[in-house]
């Protein structure tokens, strides 16, 4: 036999939808095919390329334990894995099949494959016996047909038994009958009548022939035996008898019953009933037939789905020699009765599916059988529950599991898919599968802000390198996609760059002031911070830091009137013209803090006659008690201090000597005009000094033109 073989006949069905590509591949080998047998260029009649096969993980799906087929990777050649005998896999059953799958991804392509798996005559008809004996009573009138042993042959079609020969003799002829599943039987036919005393027994050769090519026979004797005596056969009521029954009938449950009379008369009159040699042993095991009363009842378990119809052959047998038999036939159907569940098969299935997943893509192809038939048979299938997938059919039984509007992991991250199927029958029968599919995370959330922008109070200062404040950003997407990074968008603070003065951990958020901050040279000022997913592209967002510096109680007062010299200030003086209440000096000072920090007052630490002169704290006025003399100018020193109110306070002192000047007569708009000259000199033109109001938190900032003594 060649090792190559192929059928004429090459038929591919394909069918396109959506994501899915199916089709079906019907090839015809023989039998008994060695090991490496050529069955077809699977990959040339799916319109592959050689490349594909392991690039889109071509594989063969079956459900057989064996694995009777495989497929070169490297060429796309279906060849023979091991060798088939058709007579073992599918018995006497025709045609016969071998059904799988041929499954490839990217895209999911399933395509249904058939090999017919052609019969070869390489079997020869056989008989259960070498010799059979047959009794014929020598009063049996010419007509009579005689039940010969049935031969078997494994063989199935044109190479199974076609036909029944006997050797040449003068009393019998042979007729062949077809019964309804095709098979050949055969009945001796008495042509001549039998003498038992010219020949009391007759001996043919039987011939059981094929119809293969070559053909193939087999042989057995048939020893007839001619009695005297009894000379009339049972004869049955029905020549067929009918019947129906469940296939789920109990045990013992009446089919049929048969009966035959014999015109004898006593002995010669009593009948037992049996099952012919015709009737198989598995029929046997199903059915059992009462001797007496001719009742056929269940005897086992029946099956539609195995067999939904019986054909038994039923004899009534004389019991006085000689033995005579009458013949009938029994026809069984059986009632189809809804006991198969559907089952259901994932036969390819994707477990993770990206959230971006267009509705319409496939996850699953899924085939859903019912061994029952007609309504029992027909099965419905649905997605159960609220979820984004639904059931595609695409062939008979046959459905694709497909995404029915968008996903969102973010949402749902998992999905328990419950797939329910029910036949048709009454009631219907129900089963479900759960498929586990994860959505796999795609880059389509930018990190947020906890808040759209963040105010940040700091003391001024600060030691350098420590933490100022923490962002927070939250991304909702997985893995890398969640993972945020840190970071500072350049600005201009102070015409220099933001990263000059601040610093932020990329993985927390952390910022860092780089410089102690001076609240007198720095107020306020913003950071852009960034975060950005690991996610491709990556995807970001922004914030706002408003910094705002607060000040702190690090400036002393310092004076700026009178002029001072090393704590030191000399202020003149006309003694004479000194009068209770007389303004001497007024001591203005400033303070570069704010707030409570620059609010500042006056004290008079101690003088050489603190009689003679008092300080208004607000002010720092020094306005004589009293008129002076000379004498008592010389010598007198003031020591001032002047304190702001922060906490702790800080102030700074000045010691004010007097130097005299010479009694001269002027006249009251010259006296002003000398006073205002001797003002103009040391005192700048304006003077900005804190005031603060009932209000401990309102700071009043007073601006005084010391050359017109306005008030701004």
């Amino acid at each position: 036999m060649a090792n190559i073989v192929r059928s004429g006949a090459l038929f591919i069905f394909l069918l396109c939808a959506v994501d899915l590509v199916s089709g079906q591949i019907h090839y015809s080998i023989p039998e008994e095919l060695e090991h490496g047998a050529f069955v077809g260029n699977i990959a040339e009649d799916l319109a592959l390329k050689i490349w594909e096969l392991p690039a889109r993980k071509f594989r063969l799906v079956s459900d057989d334990r064996k694995q009777y087929m495989e497929v070169n990777q490297e060429n796309g050649i279906l060849f023979v894995n091991e060798r088939i005998d058709r007579e073992l896999i599918c018995r006497q059953s025709a045609p016969c099949s071998l059904w799988f799958q041929v499954a490839l991804d990217n895209p999911l392509e399933m395509h249904h494959v058939t090999v017919e798996i052609m019969d070869v005559n390489d079997n020869s008809p056989s008989f259960s016996k070498d010799v059979f004996s047959l009794q014929i009573d020598e009063l049996t009138a010419p007509g009579a047909r005689f039940p010969v042993e049935r031969a078997h042959d494994p063989d199935v079609g044109s190479n199974t038994i076609s036909n029944y020969q006997i050797s040449p003799n003068e009393h019998f002829g042979i007729k062949v009958q077809t019964r309804t599943d095709g098979s050949r039987t055969a009945e001796l036919l008495l042509e001549k009548s039998l003498d038992r005393e010219q020949q009391s027994s007759v001996h043919i050769v039987l011939t059981a022939s094929d119809g293969g090519i070559p053909h193939r026979s087999g042989t057995a004797e048939i020893h007839v035996i001619v009695v005297d005596g009894n000379d009339n056969a049972p004869i049955f009521d029905q020549e067929i008898y009918r019947a129906a029954l469940p296939e789920n009938a109990p045990q013992d449950t009446l089919v049929t019953r048969i009966n035959a009379v014999d015109l004898d008369e006593g002995v010669n009159a009593e009948l037992a009933y049996s099952f012919t040699s015709h009737v198989s042993e598995r029929i046997g095991e199903l059915f059992k037939l009462d001797p007496i009363t001719g009742e056929i009842r269940v005897r086992a378990v029946l099956d539609f789905e195995e067999s939904g119809f019986y054909e038994l052959d039923v004899r009534a047998v004389g019991n006085a020699p000689p033995i005579m038999t009458g013949h009938a036939k029994v026809l069984v159907n059986l009632i189809d009765v809804n006991d198969n569940v559907p089952q259901i098969e994932v036969r390819s299935l994707s477990s993770s599916v990206p959230e971006d997943a267009m509705p319409g893509s496939v996850i699953a192809a899924i085939s859903v059988t019912d061994l029952d038939s007609g309504a029992n048979g027909q099965v419905k299938c649905e997605v159960s529950g609220d979820v984004p997938f639904k059931l595609q059919r695409f062939l008979t039984n046959n459905y694709k599991l497909v995404t029915r509007g968008p996903l969102d992991r973010e949402t749902a991250a998992l999905y328990n898919i419950s797939i329910s199927a029910w036949d048709g029958g009454a009631p219907p029968l129900f089963t479900s599968r759960t498929i586990l599919v994860s959505v796999a995370d795609i880059n389509d959330n930018a990190p947020r802000f906890t808040e759209s922008s963040y105010k940040v109070y700091l003391l001024e200062n600060n030691t350098p390198g420590g933490s100022i404040f923490v962002v927070t950003a939250l991304d909702s997407d997985f893995d890398q996609n969640g993972e945020v990074i840190y970071s500072i968008l350049e600005n201009q603070i102070e015409e220099s760059p933001t990263s000059a003065y601040v610093t932020i951990n990329s993985k927390n958020g952390n910022l860092y002031a780089i410089r102690s901050f001076d609240y007198e040279k720095l107020k306020y000022f913003h950071v852009n911070v960034q975060a950005q997913d690991v996610g491709s592209p990556p995807l970001s967002s922004t914030t706002i830091v408003n910094v705002i510096i607060l000040d702190q109680n690090d400036n002393a007062p310092v004076i700026v009137s009178p002029l001072t010299l090393n704590s030191s200030a000399s202020v003149e003086i006309v003694p004479q013209s000194v009068y209770p209440g007389y303004l001497i000096t007024k001591v203005i000072a400033t303070d570069a803090d704010s707030g409570q920090n620059a609010r500042l007052s006056y004290q008079l630490l101690g003088a050489t006659d603190p009689s003679l002169f008092r300080v208004v704290s607000l002010t720092g006025e020094v306005r004589a008690t009293g008129r002076f003399r000379d004498e008592n100018l010389i010598a007198e020193r003031l020591i001032l201090s002047v304190k702001d109110s922060g906490q702790p306070s800080l102030s700074t002192t000045v010691t004010v000597s007097f130097s005299i000047v010479p009694n001269i007569t002027v006249t009251s708009s010259e006296r002003n005009y000398v006073d205002n000259v001797m003002l103009d000199i040391p005192i700048p033109k304006v003077v900005t000094f804190p005031v603060t109001t009932c209000d401990a938190h309102v700071t009043v900032f007073v601006v005084m033109n010391m050359q017109d003594n306005t008030v701004a």
